[in-house]
């Protein structure tokens, strides 16, 4: 009995330390506009932007399809407002977790917004 309780009370314990650190990530609306300045990102980011802004190449068969904001971190605004482009990083297999998300007309968008972890948070990318 006393055994199951203490699992019980650890398994809480352990619940809410990864809420908490899944939540300390998380910008405020006001940080996330307050943004992460281009020159900070890493190099791929700094040249995703650049593709984005150029029309082109990307080297992901995904980059530019329709980011739908499920998550609802980014401002509301319609369907097909916001579009999508992988950050590529280096040693990983795949897509990875980096992504830049642009709001507005594809090669002048009216934002663009970084996140590192797969759309969990984003900052605004200030040029």
């Amino acid at each position: 009995m006393r055994t199951g309780i203490v699992k019980l009370a650890l398994t809480g314990f352990l619940i809410a330390a990864a809420l908490g650190s899944a939540q300390a990530k998380s910008w405020s609306a006001a940080e996330m506009e307050a943004g992460v300045a281009l020159g900070s990102l890493p190099v791929q980011g700094q040249e995703t932007y650049r593709r984005i802004h150029h029309g082109g190449p990307f080297p992901y068969e995904k980059d530019g399809v329709v980011f739908g904001n499920r998550e609802r971190v980014l401002p509301a605004q319609k369907r097909g407002y916001y579009r999508e482009y992988t950050v590529a990083t280096p040693g990983s297999k795949n897509r990875g977790a980096r992504r830049i998300v642009c709001g507005g007309p594809a090669t002048l968008p009216n934002a663009c917004y970084y996140s590192d972890d797969h759309y969990a948070s984003f900052r605004k990318i200030v040029p």
